[in-house]
Order: C-alpha cells, then sequence, then structure tokens
C-alpha cells in the first residue's frame, strides 16, 4: 500500500512538474534567448556603429579643411590639396588609435602614418564599396595576417587631389571585442539569474501545488477505501483553492461518515422490525400446530395475528423496494388530472378505522368543490397514507389529527396536523433523510417520509415540515393546481 502512494504522488508530482517545464519554463527560455540575442546584436552593433560614426566624422572633418584650399588654377589647387593631405598623414594625432592612409586611383597607398605600404592588414573591399556608393564611403570588417580584428573605412576625396583618390581610415576592433565580451559575459549572467529565479519560484510554486495535491490524493484514497474519518488540514477562512478543495473532500468524508452511520443504524432498524413481526408469527404458528380445534379463540386469534404481522411485513418490504426503484428511476409516474379532495378523502377513510382504533379524533371538512392536480393517484394515495401513518403513530391516545386542503392561485395545499410528541430541532432538517431515524421515533423502517419527499419531488410537488417538541408535527404537502389547456 505505501508503494502505491508513493508512485501516485510521483506520477502527480511528475505530471504536473512535466507539464509546468512543457509550457512556463519552455516559454521563459524562448523568451530570454530572444532577448539575450536582441540585446547581444543592438551591444556589438552599437559598439561598431561608433566606431565607425567616430571614423566618418574625421572624414568629414578633413573634408571641411580641404574646402578651404583654393588657388589661381585648378592644377594648384589639387596640388595644395595634396600637399594638405600628406601633411595630415605625417601630423596625424591619432597614430595609436587609428592608421591613416591616402589612397591612388587603383587602391595602392601613397602615403601612410605608419609609413609602410600596409600590405597585409588591408583589404580592397572598402574602396570598392565606396567608388559605388552615393556618398562616397565604403567599410569593411576583417581579420588581418597578423589574426587582429580590424575595421577599415575609405572615403573618395570630394575634390581633386592630383593622385590622391581616396582616405582610409583603419583601427583596431581588439577592444571593442572585449567590450562585446564583458557585455555578453554580463548579459548571460543576468540571464542565467533570472532563469534561476524563474525556475526557483517555479518550483516552489509547483511544490505548493503538488505537496497538497497529494495529500488530497491520499485522503481520496483512503476514503474510496472506506477510512472515513479521514480529514485533512484547513484554514477558516480558506485562504485559496487548495484550502476550499480540502474543505470539500473534508464536508464529503463527513457525510459519508453519516451516511455509512445511518445506513448501519437503518439496517438494524429494520433487522428489528423485520424480527418482531417474525417472531410473532413463529410462535403462533408453533400455537396453532398444537391446536386441533378451529373453533378455538385462540385459533382464531393466532389466524388474525399472524394475517396483521403478515400484513405489516408486506407492507414494509413494499416500502422499501419503492424508496430503491424511486432513487434507481425504475418507478414511472403513470400521471393523469386528478380531483385532489377525492384523492385525499379516499385515504381518510382508508385510515379513519385505525385512527378510532387507536383513541384518536380525526377533524377533517371535505372541500365542496374539487381541485384538480395532475399526478399518479397510487403514488398520491401512498404519500396521505405515510404521512397520516406517522400522525398515528406519534400520537397519544386522546389526541386529534387535523386535515386541512385549500386551493391557492397556482398550488393546492393539504396541511396534516398531529398532537403527538413532536420532533426535536436538532433532527428537524435530517428527518427527511433516507436511512435516518430520530431520537423520539418509533417502529419502522425509518425511510417513510424520504420516500414521501421522492414521489412529492417527481410530482413537481413540495414536502415541509414544522414541528414542536411535545406539542406536534405539522405536515405540508404542496401540488401544483392542473389547468387543461
Amino acid at each position: 500500500m505505501p508503494r502505491h502512494r508513493w508512485s501516485a504522488r510521483g506520477a502527480l508530482r511528475s505530471g504536473i512538474t512535466r507539464r509546468w517545464v512543457q509550457g512556463n519554463l519552455l516559454v521563459t527560455l524562448l523568451l530570454l534567448a530572444l532577448i539575450e540575442g536582441m540585446f547581444l546584436y543592438n551591444t556589438v552593433r552599437g559598439y561598431y556603429d561608433g566606431v565607425e560614426q567616430s571614423m566618418y566624422q574625421r572624414f568629414s572633418s578633413i573634408s571641411g579643411q580641404l574646402k578651404v584650399y583654393g588657388g589661381d588654377t585648378a592644377r594648384r589647387t589639387a596640388a595644395s590639396r595634396s600637399l594638405a593631405l600628406r601633411r595630415m598623414v605625417e601630423q596625424f594625432a591619432d597614430k595609436d588609435k587609428y592608421e591613416f592612409m591616402l589612397l591612388d586611383g587603383s587602391g595602392g597607398v601613397i602615403a601612410s602614418t605608419s609609413g609602410t605600404s600596409a600590405e597585409g592588414i588591408i583589404i580592397p573591399d572598402d574602396f570598392e564599396e565606396a567608388q559605388t556608393d552615393p556618398d562616397g564611403y565604403g567599410s569593411a570588417v576583417y581579420t588581418t595576417s597578423n589574426g587582429e580584428l580590424v575595421l577599415s573605412v575609405c572615403c573618395l576625396v570630394p575634390y581633386p587631389a592630383e593622385e590622391i583618390v581616396a582616405m582610409r581610415l583603419v583601427t583596431s576592433l581588439t577592444l571593442v571585442v572585449r567590450r562585446a565580451g564583458s557585455a555578453c559575459l554580463l548579459s548571460a549572467l543576468a540571464a542565467l539569474a533570472a532563469l534561476g529565479f524563474t525556475v526557483a519560484s517555479g518550483l516552489y510554486f509547483v511544490r505548493g501545488i503538488v505537496v497538497p495535491l497529494g495529500q488530497v490524493e491520499r485522503a481520496a484514497a483512503d476514503i474510496a477505501r472506506g477510512e472515513l474519518d479521514i480529514r485533512l488540514p484547513e484554514h477558516d477562512p480558506p485562504r485559496d483553492e487548495l484550502d476550499r478543495l480540502r474543505g470539500s473532500i473534508n464536508r464529503m468524508a463527513q457525510g459519508l461518515a453519516e451516511t455509512e452511520q445511518m445506513k448501519n443504524e437503518f439496517i438494524s432498524s429494520v433487522s428489528h422490525e423485520l424480527r418482531t413481526p417474525l417472531t410473532s408469527i413463529r410462535g403462533w404458528v408453533e400455537t396453532l400446530e398444537a391446536l386441533d380445534d378451529p373453533g378455538d379463540d385462540n385459533y382464531r386469534k393466532g389466524l388474525a395475528i399472524i394475517r396483521s404481522e403478515t400484513g405489516r411485513l408486506y407492507n414494509m418490504v413494499e416500502e422499501l423496494l419503492d424508496f430503491s426503484r424511486l432513487q434507481n428511476g425504475g418507478i414511472r409516474m403513470q400521471c393523469r388530472p386528478l380531483d385532489l379532495v377525492a384523492e385525499l378523502t379516499d385515504a381518510l377513510l382508508f385510515c379513519e378505522p385505525r385512527i378510532l382504533q387507536e383513541g384518536l379524533e380525526l377533524n377533517y371538512a371535505e372541500p365542496e368543490d374539487m381541485i384538480p392536480v395532475y399526478a399518479d393517484p397510487d403514488r398520491l394515495r401512498q404519500v396521505f397514507i405515510n404521512v397520516l401513518d406517522n400522525a398515528i403513530k406519534y400520537s397519544a391516545p386522546g389526541g386529534r389529527i387535523t386535515v386541512k386542503l385549500w386551493a391557492g392561485e397556482y398550488k393546492a395545499f393539504v396541511e396534516i396536523i398531529d398532537q403527538g410528541r413532536g420532533i426535536p430541532p436538532e433532527d428537524l432538517g435530517s428527518v427527511k433523510g433516507k436511512f435516518f431515524k430520530g431520537r423520539n421515533a418509533v417502529r419502522g423502517s425509518g425511510i417513510g417520509l424520504a420516500l414521501v419527499d421522492s414521489i412529492m419531488a417527481a410530482l413537481d410537488g413540495t414536502l415541509d415540515l414544522r414541528s414542536t417538541l411535545g406539542r406536534g408535527t405539522v405536515v405540508t404537502l404542496g401540488l401544483p393546481i392542473y389547468h387543461k389547456l
């Protein structure tokens, strides 16, 4: 049994955790990956764009300086610009950051801040792009022969400067790569921290659901095995849905325990009720066997008692069978238009001899006008006789049973009032339940009122009870008035 409990809890945990991983955690991972990718792309692109824009600004500054050069002829102007560009190369202040070059029409290096031809550290891609670009700019990112990542930006000279056609700035991207790597590392750590927090909080939340659900599952399994004393811890008032679920499980277990207790009491009561007439019948059968004279008074008395007890057993068994069939839907109502006055009067005529025999008084004034209802006559008669039987059983000799009948606007009402022992207040809400027998109950199966309530519900009627302990009970039956279409 413990192995079953642990396997069920493991299945519950793995099921909810798996769904959480497949749903929430997977979405979180994809979202973090998307955010991380966008952040890294924008960061690296921002570093590169920043370096590239600073190089463009230098070209713009140099072009502005070339604009002021002029002379008597175009040749002298071009020569002065060429000389100015060569001096800029020689006097370039940021040699530690940039390599400044002057290029001819074929892309060859005319002059460089390092004084070399810069072979092995340049490629012609930027120069070729500048020649086709409307603004005269071109750029290229590549790795030199030394394995260093560099950015090369080329700008066509906007004014004639003899053989000088373009300018080029080359800078190392080592620092940019280092900064981008640091940004990647920090963003990865932030993403891992966010993922760790998501996983920790998610597992904490899942555990907060799985553990209580495991308790509920084990409690439900115990209740299913018949352990109806199981109760789950709950808060008052409930803090969340799980608290309300635990409360529902506890109320279910309490209800099942009460039903089980009532069932056991019912079985005990019915067994006792059946034993009493059977014992009487058995005793009188043995007595009759010893009597040879059918004219003997004891012989006739024994037959009468056997007949009475047999009828009592028959009625009890029929009541039990009717209730069972009603609960299982095995009885179909054969309803038709009826006169409620006639049906009630017939039931009273049937019960009147017993009422008088018990020393009781019947008070009933039959209405002159008929009251039409739509009902099953046999079941309606059963309702009246069951209620009257209770009134008789719970009334002391000398008491009075009053029956009233009247019609309202939409419903007709039958009120049966006795002066019997009454029903205790704590039992009043339960007397219509199946198998219930109150502390003041007398002989019977304990399902009479439950049967009446079921029949009235099937007839779209109502059953109401009012009772005062020691003074009597009022039973009110309500049925819809039948209106012919």
